[in-house]
């Protein structure tokens, strides 16, 4: 039990953050090009409970933790309240959702190269181990694993959208046609194990990136 308290303490701030930037990042971006639907509803904010969902937040990301505590392994997954969007009123929505969609990986990137500054004061500062260093370790990995799962070219997450712009309209309306059952897509990769597999590359290149900063 106290082994799980203390990996939940661990993982609470940066687990909040990344999705907290992750989602606002969406609702400003989609702000810049036309769509003030998420900052009338007040998700264009830094407050990770206009973000947080019971279940995906809380429940889910809780429930995988205390699992592989008690077993080992595990994928840590979970997710937040969607920022809405609605793309018909970005200025040119099909070109425009692009932006928007790459706007929470990157932001994402930029709290992984955040924490990774944080890791190398740390280090300076002669810290080796010890509770903020092992935070600022667990930051970069959650951003990168939240970045990669995003970038999945799997309709309705953020690489889903980012392909569907890029393709011509006949096939890109055709693709769409996949989004009710994208989530479900993802729940299957998980419980196959497969989707670590499809990460690994993603969270690899990001983790290049991240160490320019270390």
């Amino acid at each position: 039990m106290e082994d799980l308290i203390e990996t939940l303490t661990l993982y609470a701030l940066p687990v909040l953050l990344a999705i907290t930037l992750h989602e606002a990042a969406h609702g400003y971006v989609a702000k810049l090009f036309g769509d003030p639907t998420a900052s009338l509803a007040g998700r264009v904010s830094l407050n990770p409970i206009r973000h947080i969902d019971p279940i995906g937040t809380i429940a889910v990301p809780v429930g995988i933790l205390a699992m592989s505590s008690l077993f080992g392994g595990g994928f840590l997954f979970g997710w937040a309240k969607p920022v809405p969007v609605d793309f018909g009123r970005l200025r040119r929505p099909k070109q425009d959702m692009l932006w928007v969609a790459l706007a929470g990986p990157a932001a994402n990137l930029f709290m992984a190269i955040l924490w990774a500054i944080a890791l190398r004061l740390l280090f300076d500062a002669g810290e080796r181990s010890g509770f903020w260093f092992e935070m600022a370790r667990v930051g970069i990995h959650i951003n990168l694993v939240l970045m990669a799962l995003n970038l999945l070219p799997i309709l309705p997450l953020d690489g889903g959208r980012v392909l569907f712009s890029l393709l011509p309209n006949r096939l890109a309306w055709q693709y769409g046609r996949i989004e009710p059952y994208g989530m479900l897509i993802v729940i299957a990769l998980l419980a196959t194990n497969v989707l670590s597999t499809l990460l690994n590359p993603l969270v690899a290149l990001g983790e290049q990136v991240v160490r320019l900063f270390l």
